[in-house]
């Protein structure tokens, strides 16, 4: 797990030696146990390092192959490593290390860019093939680990997090306008290749990229998508889930620092908590395995976490915190995240990895991923029930509205039946031009009456793309659109500010296309979401938690704190003049809803929060950016060093 950077000056022109420099300065937080450079030509990259796999000297980066041809620098963990180095030696490939570094340089010069779809596990890497002249990247399936890059004036450029870009003394900060209305309109985040700063691109999931240095030509392709998996067959599809899983916790153990868990009391993360425990007993563990939590007093999920860690004989580790200090953070990991974020959820799971770094922990397992690959969320119901309409019949989708009903209460089965077909028609009939002009107007409309001035207004899209009615089509959008391209950002930045590894078990390729592969009804059947990890897990984890009908994950009372002990320093946000002459907004009408939420007549949580990190982190906008001016560039070799605001 490591960050890194790297330039491709125009042909004829050499990379600096300062820009790879500043670059670095800013990534330190991912890997403060090494650094390394790499300089030929126009080419220039920078490696900072956190020994996660082979600590010594031997795992250093940049890594350049015996005969100097070929150099790579990477980030993140390929678990398959030690089964594919098997495959290369039996091919006659020597190696150096004892890590996934060198495998993955070596299964480059063995199978060249289909490399990539033999490797499992998480990655963003850059390869200079000084053969064919060229730069050649990818990123992995779901995009667990991020890499940026921006083109300007015959010069690309490419690093784990935007601030080293802007670090460069090539970019001048600019607001990306769509991106920043779409936000604190609609609150759409990560949903595109966009980012907050205009110009700065985000290479998608699943895809690898080639850049010539001969020509300056940058071209893209897919390697990866969920929605060509081939169907499942499994005569027990639990026990083969169940097997699957086992296996994809078992390689993200694999390790040689120490290994923690978070645990929220949810059916995923106690899953994985029972199964690192039983990972751990064949490799005769003598420490207790470690876990962390968050219990909200307001959401206490205490029974259920205590019931894991009795199962497994744990060690819990609990976070206590307050909405002051949340809030305190707040500047601190927008620094870190380098664009806003959702909720204040993110500032738990932010406070939740420093805990985890304090007790010596460098790598964590949780659950994110469960909820976008095995229909986790409640909307998914909707999506379910439409596949039972469509394909079998009415009758068998009020049968399970009911079965639903009976355990979640809500909606009686007519009315989620009435929903669903008048669901179904709003959907076609938004197919119609006509209909969609008459929507995007009506939208416009209440929106100038909102929050907002025309000026923000006029960056705002037309429209913005649409999950699907059917459940697969829905989990595709889940994974590819939104929202698991922001949990994993945030899930990244967070880990990495404390120079922590976060891994993701349920993001192992295998699980996913199996269990996106399966039938509907063993993804949710009745009452039950992720049918079939409730019954891959029967006697491997606390019947309490796989009977559980209801998830939380890191609640917060956020509506409460915002009309309460946090309503002081968003006013103060608010009411600043930057804010107030910044134009984006109609103050009469922002402070008429503050009070009609402090008074509980409405609720603007999520509007008050969008809005006040907003104006924090723009203040911030200017503190990183250089002129792209090739006299200031020479001028700021010079390394300008950006420290994160404490």
């Amino acid at each position: 797990m490591c960050g890194i950077v790297g330039i491709a000056e125009p042909s004829g022109n050499d990379a600096r030696p300062g820009t790879i420099a500043r670059m670095l300065a800013v990534l330190r937080h991912r890997g403060p146990d090494d650094e390394g450079t790499y300089f030929s030509g126009q080419v220039g990259f920078g490696f900072r390092r956190l020994s996660i796999l082979d600590l010594t000297s031997a795992g250093h980066q940049p890594m350049t192959t015996a005969d100097g041809v070929v150099t790579i620098i990477f980030n993140g963990e390929i678990y398959n490593f030690i089964e594919l180095r098997r495959e290369l030696e039996s091919c006659g490939h020597a190696f150096r290390s004892s890590g996934d570094t060198e495998v993955l340089l070596h299964s480059y010069l063995k199978w060249g860019a289909e490399c990539v779809e033999r490797l499992n596990g998480m990655w963003a890497f850059v390869i200079h093939d000084r053969r064919a002249n060229t730069l050649f990247g990818a990123r992995d399936r779901f995009g667990i680990k991020p890499l940026h890059y921006y083109e300007h004036a015959g010069r690309f450029i490419f690093a784990s997090e935007i601030k080293s870009i802007r670090a460069s003394g090539y970019y001048k900060d600019e607001l990306n306008h769509v991106v920043a209305s779409s936000f604190l309109v609609d609150g759409r985040l990560d949903e595109t290749q966009e980012t907050f700063y205009r110009g700065i691109r985000k290479l998608p999931p699943g895809c690898s990229f080639v850049y010539s240095l001969e020509d300056g030509r940058y071209r893209e392709s897919r390697y990866w998508d969920i929605r060509t998996t081939a169907a499942a067959r499994a005569e027990d599809p639990a026990e083969r889930f169940a097997e699957l899983f086992e296996d994809a916790v078992r390689l993200h153990m694999r390790s040689d620092v120490p290994v923690g868990i978070h645990l929220s009391g949810g059916l995923d993360s106690t899953s994985i908590a029972c199964a690192s425990g039983r990972v751990r007993k064949h490799t005769n563990a003598s420490e207790p395995l470690s876990v962390f939590s968050y219990i909200a007093p307001e959401f206490d999920e205490s029974e259920y976490i205590r019931a894991t860690v009795a199962q497994t004989g744990a060690r819990l580790i609990e976070l206590n915190t307050s909405p002051q200090q949340l809030w305190a953070d707040l500047q601190q990991m927008l620094w870190f995240q380098d664009e806003p974020v959702h909720t204040l959820t993110a500032l738990v799971s932010f406070q939740l990895m420093r805990a985890t770094a304090g007790h010596g922990i460098k790598v964590v397992l949780n659950g994110q991923g469960g909820d976008e690959t095995l229909a986790g969320y409640p909307s998914y119901f909707r999506n379910y029930w439409h596949d039972i309409g469509h394909t079998r019949s009415l009758v068998q989708a009020w049968r399970e509205m009911g079965a639903f009903h009976k355990v979640h209460a809500g909606a009686a089965p007519a009315r989620l039946l009435a929903q669903l077909l008048m669901r179904r028609s709003f959907y076609r009939l938004s197919e119609n031009p006509t209909y969609r002009a008459f929507v995007a107007h009506r939208r416009r409309s209440r929106v100038r009456d909102g929050w907002f001035t025309a000026e923000l207004l006029r960056a705002l899209p037309e429209s913005y793309p649409r999950s699907a009615l059917d459940l697969n089509g829905s989990l595709a959008y889940a994974q590819m659109v939104e929202p698991l391209p922001l949990y994993l950002r945030l899930e990244d930045r967070n880990s990495m500010a404390h120079s922590i590894e976060a891994r993701l078990p349920f993001l192992d390729y295998r699980l996913a296309e199996f269990a996106y592969s399966l039938p509907d009804d063993w993804k949710l059947r009745g009452p039950w979401n992720k049918f079939v990890l409730r019954q891959a897990m029967v006697g491997r984890i606390p019947e309490n938690v796989r009977l559980r009908p209801d998830k939380m994950g890191f609640p917060v009372p956020a509506r409460d704190w915002f009309a309460g002990k946090l309503l002081e320093p968003v006013m103060d946000v608010l009411s600043s003049r930057e804010t107030v002459e910044s134009g984006r907004y109609r103050m009469d009408v922002v402070r008429r809803d503050i009070d009609r939420h402090r008074r509980g007549e409405a609720d603007f949580t999520d509007a008050l929060f969008a809005v006040t990190q907003f104006e924090l982190w723009s203040k911030r906008l200017d503190q990183g950016g250089t002129s792209g001016d090739e006299h200031d560039q020479r001028r700021s070799d010079r390394a300008m060093v950006h420290s994160a605001p404490t």
